[in-house]
């Protein structure tokens, strides 16, 4: 026996009436009664469909330019009325109010408003206050009444008219959607009344499930990727090869962050959400290519690859010899994207510049921690506004290198050293407990390169020792945040060293 209930009536308000005419025909052919308001209303009758205004039921005119016309105890009683309660159905026929089966609302647009700029009066007249109360009140009473809040809803609606009505299993389902609608559109509006707080009070985010992975870091974990910032990786489109998993969308956005660090060309090489080789070249992705790979060919194996311009053939090419888990970059050549896609597993995704979010969020047992999101943007950070503590003054091509080794720092994870000669890493020392071993993986890595090279430390160095063991390797020059309670000593080691080094005032610190 089905436990669909029958629809009579229906009361539809709508502000997108893309297939108003179709919903309200198939009601009509029903014989399903209509309530409506304003232009809805309007449109339905122009199109010969048969209809009641709700000003007309209530006996009370739309006033306010409509911000007062469903607000109304002959509404909401219909609305809220549990058909399966014989005191509800009591009290609403003593009144000479009639119950609804069905509720038809979309929202003002509000997120569409705010986000064309438009001003604050008009923003304000679009929010929405009879709607979201007649979706609550339907979605509270789904054991009697099915709520329709989004237009993608309608063939499963068209659906229902035809079979009967939406079972109790639907309905609930409906609901559940209604309240995340409405919490959504709720905490749109708080967030712009809000915003300009650098650390807000309070703030929200919905989160999307886009898609279900294989599993998370592990193969016990389950996971999933979620929608719901600014454009970014997850809105990548993928153009060929396997499933992305949990640890490829971590190391592609390392690796996708790190490339956006860069004006010029820029290839960078992730493992483990560590760079092996980042490098820039004015010359193009190819060659910038090239260079990150010659930084740490071993561990460039099975890597994840990021450029920062369209990925040519010239680049493509050696990049298809190596065993690659994931490329991303805003397009691909033709011929480039046919020689990658030979490569049944390596993952290709294209994706247009991320807009970075100003805030970062971290999750912590029983909260989260928020922070504003590490940029290479500061006034330190731009050569013009360093301070040279030692040495002689430096060429164009180092300060060109020791720009470059700054802007990089940032994508290792502390304690970092990343050399670098002709703006290419050519020794990275990351995730050490000391600056010391990282010094000593970054020489060690570098090999013979480390000769005439320059260095970036992402945070300052607390003794000599470490800055030290590049001197002692043969790096010419370092950059560095300064700020240690022991500088002078460690400026005294580089003078004495012979080197130049500049102080940032700033550091890129990551500790995740």
């Amino acid at each position: 026996m089905s436990d669909r209930k029958a629809i009579r009536r229906a009361l539809v308000s709508v502000y997108d009436k893309d297939r108003l005419l179709e919903i309200g025909s198939a009601l009509s052919a029903a014989g399903i009664e209509i309530l409506s308001t304003g232009s809805t209303a309007k449109t339905l009758q122009n199109a010969s469909i048969a209809v009641t205004e709700v000003s007309a039921y209530t006996g009370f005119p739309e006033i306010m330019g409509g911000r007062v016309k469903t607000l109304h105890p002959r509404v909401h009683s219909g609305i809220l009325a549990d058909q399966n309660n014989p005191e509800h159905l009591a009290a609403i026929k003593e009144l000479d109010i009639q119950a609804f089966d069905l509720v038809i609302i979309n929202l003002y647009p509000f997120a569409a408003t705010i986000a064309s700029g438009a001003d604050y009066a008009e923003c304000i007249e679009q929010i929405d206050i009879g709607g979201p109360s007649m979706l609550r009140g339907g979605a509270k009473n789904h054991g009697s009444v099915a709520v329709i809040c989004q237009t993608s809803q309608y063939d499963q609606l068209l659906t229902a008219i035809k079979t009967g009505g939406f079972t109790l299993a639907e309905r609930k389902a409906l609901a559940l959607e209604c309240f995340r609608t409405t919490a959504e559109y709720d905490l749109t509006i708080a967030n712009w009344l809000g915003q300009g707080e650098e650390l807000p009070q309070w703030f929200g985010r919905v989160w999307r499930r886009e898609n279900t992975l294989r599993y998370g870091e592990n193969p016990h974990q389950k996971a999933a990727i979620y929608s719901g910032g600014p454009v970014g990786i997850v809105n990548a489109i993928q153009l060929h090869g396997k499933e992305m998993s949990f640890n490829n969308y971590t190391d592609a956005e390392s690796a996708w962050r790190a490339v956006q660090d860069h004006r010029d060309p820029a290839v960078a090489i992730m493992k483990h959400a560590n760079p092996c080789g980042i490098a820039v070249c004015a010359e193009g992705v190819a060659v910038a290519y090239q260079h990150a790979h010659e930084c740490d060919p071993v561990s460039a194996f099975g890597g994840v690859v990021a450029a920062n311009r369209r990925v040519d053939l010239a680049m493509a090419t050696p990049l298809s010899d190596v065993f690659t888990e994931v490329l991303i970059a805003p397009d691909y050549d033709q011929d480039a994207l046919e020689l990658l896609m030979k490569k049944p597993s390596i993952r290709i995704l294209k994706c247009q510049a991320p807009t970075i979010s100003s805030l970062e969020l971290r999750p912590v047992s029983g909260g989260i921690l928020l922070q504003e999101m590490d940029l290479v943007d500061a006034p330190g950070d731009l050569p013009s506004n360093w301070k040279q503590v030692s040495g002689d003054p430096v060429d164009e091509q180092t300060m060109k290198d020791l720009e470059f080794a700054w802007r990089s720092v940032r994508s290792v994870k502390s304690n970092a050293i990343l050399l670098a000669k002709m703006t290419a890493s050519v020794g990275i020392g990351m995730g050490q407990v000391n600056r010391v071993d990282s010094a000593k993986l970054a020489v060690d890595r570098a090999g013979q390169r480390v000769n005439g090279s320059v260095a970036a430390s992402d945070a300052f160095f607390p003794f000599a020792d470490g800055l030290q063991i590049l001197i002692d390797a043969g790096v010419v020059a370092i950059v560095q945040p300064g700020g240690s309670v022991r500088d002078e000593e460690v400026i005294a080691a580089a003078k004495a060293g012979g080197v130049a080094m500049f102080f940032t005032g700033v550091r890129h610190f990551s500790h995740a």
